[in-house]
């Protein structure tokens, strides 16, 4: 075989060689880290490799750690990675925080990345505090004018509360209660108008932060506007509805009045019923008594005398009448 090719051969074996001993054994990294003055040895680089943890992402920020003198070691890092923690967020937490003088240990900061917070975000508010505006709320006073009012509420993040703390929905639902409360328990919508900063005063003296992973600075109130006139609007409303009741009621009365006029026409028609069915009698109990002797042929006679008369005035009365009608 020619010496030459024998040469090149060794020398690809060599570097395929190196190139998979690299891949298993982060030597650089390795490197990076003793420059760093981290002192990690090439067996806990590899035994990371087997426990599927990226030895870049705990080697990095213990870099970080030990340059910023936090004191932490390879296996609080790791063992952070392995419960799904943000290794990086944490230690730069814990960088900001000592950087602000801010009591923040690392076993604090693990739980809160894990309770699934931005351990680095809240740091950051806990320095510089932030402003959350909420939506418009609209309120009554006691005159039944409506009163819209939008707050800006300025908060800093309460480490000690971040696990366990309620949220921004719930500071925005407490301050919305609070400026409700205020606006309905005053007199005017005039009051609340000249003196928007009762708003505030009110509502920070209710501690609406009790609970929270945040603690309330101030309450400003951004904009307050009049709406309408929710009072005038119920009372006609109510009206409305005061008619509508009254026309039922009415309509009711009338239908009992047609029902009881129908019913007395019932009770007229059996009436007449009864009379006429009488009347038919009255010839057979007058045949009966004159057989009967009961009744005398002049007595008859007479009877007939008085019909015919009363007849007669009847008709004598309808004819007066007609013509005092036509006079």
């Amino acid at each position: 075989m020619d010496p030459m090719f024998s040469l090149l051969i060794t020398i690809a074996l060599i570097v395929i060689g190196l190139s998979i001993l690299l891949s298993v054994v982060p030597v650089m990294l390795w490197i990076s880290a003793l420059a760093s003055g981290v002192r990690i040895g090439i067996i806990t680089l590899i035994a990371m490799r087997l426990r599927r943890v990226i030895p870049s992402r705990i080697v990095n920020p213990m870099i970080k750690a030990t340059k910023a003198g936090l004191g932490l070691t390879i296996n609080q890092l790791e063992s952070h990675f392995l419960a799904g923690g943000n290794v990086d967020r944490v230690v730069n937490a814990l960088i900001a925080a000592q950087r602000a003088d801010i009591p923040l240990g690392f076993e604090r900061a693990a739980a809160i990345d894990l309770a699934g917070r931005d351990v680095l975000t809240a740091v950051q508010m806990s320095v510089n505090p932030k402003v959350i505006e909420t939506p418009i709320v609209a309120a009554v006073a006691k005159d039944g004018i409506e009163v819209k009012v939008r707050a800006r509420v300025t908060v800093r993040a309460n480490i000690d509360r971040l696990v366990g703390g309620a949220g921004e929905e719930t500071i925005i639902a407490r301050v919305g209660e609070g400026i409700v409360t205020t606006v309905g328990s005053s007199d005017t919508h005039k009051g609340v108008l000249e003196n928007p900063d009762m708003i505030s005063r009110t509502v920070l003296g209710k501690g609406l932060d009790a609970g929270t992973a945040f603690e309330i600075l101030s309450i400003d109130v951004a904009d307050v506007d009049v709406g309408k006139n929710i009072g005038a609007h119920l009372q006609t409303e109510q009206a409305e509805a005061d008619k509508r009741i009254a026309q039922a009621k009415a309509e009711e009365r009338r239908a009992m009045a047609v029902a009881q006029e129908q019913e007395m026409k019932a009770r007229v028609v059996e009436m007449r019923a009864k009379v006429v069915e009488a009347e038919s009698q009255v010839p057979q109990a007058m045949a009966e008594a004159l057989r009967d002797g009961k009744l005398g042929v002049m007595d008859y006679m007479n009877l007939k005398n008085i019909e015919a008369d009363t007849q007669m005035r009847g008709s004598i009365g309808k004819s007066g009448d007609a013509k005092n009608d036509k006079a």
